[in-house]
């Protein structure tokens, strides 16, 4: 029905609304290609602008569309996920601030696991004092062997009448009567080599007595002195002029350990020897000459149990012994310069970094030897482990208020006693330096390897600012924090 007072627009609506009912579909096909023509013309123009500066892939005009409800692709996921590191609250701090300590050094590490609990310049090489003498120990028990034994003999001189004796290198060959120990239990002794000597002599050479007595000792080149040692070591009793032949580590007093050595350990053991033979022999110095029969010998005591020796006391004459034995047996040479390449060479089959280790003797009584805390704490990690035959190193250590250099009333008292029976540690002592290294079996069970160093202007009491520390890591164990 029409409505003919409507006005126009309304009638013009109206008649819109009538057409797009009658023509739906054809509306939209023309809605569809005019807004295809108009976005078409769009990307005409932005590949224009854009020509030049970026390629258009070519698209196939017959490439799938991908549907508009496909889902996103995933976002990658770490493969690992990141765990935080424990939070350790055992603090040191105050200990290691201590100014007995000097200039202070240390190192801590769990020996289960091999995570370094504790750090203060441990990468750093400094003088190590007698802790040194664990390096030479190891290198030892690496390039000797833990059953080898140094022996001095006894050879026919190239002279009617003559013998000759040669030394081994056994420091520990003593002049006391057999059965009676030096300070080296179980040492050899010069009266069974001479009644061996005697005995041999005799039968070869009937009714000729022994008028003359070469002595040998070419096995160790020289000097016999470290130019960076103090003399006044000599006098003191701490250390012998380092030769091939010598008793008792050319002690006055063959069964005191500190007791004031000689200028000339050949001679004395020479001489000891001459009166073991019954005396009235000449007495020179010279070499075996190539081939000579052997009339006698008597060996030391084995590596194992020199090392044992050398680390409970700090012994430096057996210390000194196994480095020039080592260098010998290594080829590296026979005198205190054969040492770094000796020594250093003898610790290469453990497996740890050598770089920046500098040997200068055996002993550690020189300043100018250098070792990183943190070396000797992954080597303590293999002597814990008693890999190969470290386990002589373990069984070798003072312990703390029980044995050796760690039993003495100064060591480890009064609050400190509580890490008694459970550290395993060397010893070192020099003028500039305390130093204190080995095995801890923490309060929480918890096996730590440890090196810590005191060095610079230090007094005695250094030592009781060693253990206070020492005891500090014992009581936090596995919680000690680095901070």
């Amino acid at each position: 029905m029409n409505e003919p007072d409507a006005p126009l627009d309304r009638r013009s609506a109206r008649a819109g609304r009538s057409f797009l009912a009658r023509h739906r579909a054809a509306v939209r096909v023309a809605a569809g290609a005019a807004l295809f023509a108009l976005l078409g013309g769009a990307m005409v123009a932005v590949g224009a602008s854009t020509a030049g500066r970026m390629p258009v892939a070519a698209v196939s005009p017959t490439a799938a569309v991908p549907a508009a409800s496909a889902q996103p692709t995933a976002r990658p996921v770490p493969a690992a996920t990141t765990v935080p590191g424990r939070l350790r609250t055992c603090s040191v701090a105050g200990l290691a601030a201590d100014p007995r300590l000097a200039h202070f050094q240390a190192h801590v590490v769990n020996a289960d696991t091999g995570e370094v609990l504790f750090d203060r310049g441990g990468r750093t090489a400094s003088r190590t004092a007698s802790v040194l003498k664990v390096l030479t120990s190891a290198a030892a028990l690496s390039v000797l062997g833990p059953d080898y034994r140094a022996t001095t003999t006894v050879v026919a001189g190239s002279e009617p009448g003559q013998v000759v004796l040669v030394g081994g290198g056994d420091v520990t060959l003593s002049r006391t009567p057999s059965g009676n120990e030096s300070v080296y239990a179980g040492a050899a002794h010069l009266d069974e080599l001479a009644r061996q000597t005697t005995a041999a002599w005799t039968a070869a050479h009937p009714g000729t007595p022994i008028t003359s007595l070469v002595l040998d000792a070419s096995l160790f080149g020289g000097p016999g002195w470290q130019p960076g040692w103090a003399r006044t070591e000599l006098a003191a009793g701490y250390m012998p002029e380092i030769t091939a032949l010598q008793v008792d580590g050319d002690r006055e007093d063959p069964y005191r350990g500190t007791s004031p050595r000689s200028e000339d350990p050949i001679g004395r053991a020479g001489q000891a020897f001459a009166d073991a033979l019954g005396g009235g022999v000449s007495i020179s110095r010279g070499t075996a000459p190539a081939g000579a029969a052997k009339l006698a010998a008597v060996s030391s005591q084995p590596v194992s149990t020199l090392v044992k020796q050398s680390l409970i006391v700090s012994d430096n004459a057996v210390a000194e012994m196994l480095a020039r034995l080592v260098a010998v047996e290594s080829g590296a040479g026979n005198t205190f310069d054969a040492l770094q390449q000796g020594i250093v060479g003898g610790l290469e089959p453990y497996g740890i970094d050598t770089t920046g280790i500098v040997i200068t003797d055996g002993s550690g009584l020189s300043v100018d030897n250098a070792v990183a805390p943190a070396y000797l704490t992954r080597l303590f990690v293999k002597v814990h482990r008693r890999e190969g035959s470290l386990g002589v190193i373990a069984d070798g250590l003072p312990v703390a208020g029980r044995t050796g250099s760690l039993s003495y009333s100064d060591r480890f008292a009064g609050a400190n006693a509580a890490a008694d029976g459970a550290v395993f540690a060397k010893t070192g002592w020099i003028d500039t330096g305390y130093t204190l290294s080995g095995i801890i079996h923490a309060a929480d069970g918890t096996p730590l390897t440890f090196a810590v160093y005191a060095l610079g202007d230090v007094s005695d009491n250094a030592k009781q600012a060693i253990d206070t520390i020492t005891t500090g890591f014992f009581r936090c164990g596995d919680n000690l924090s680095n901070n």
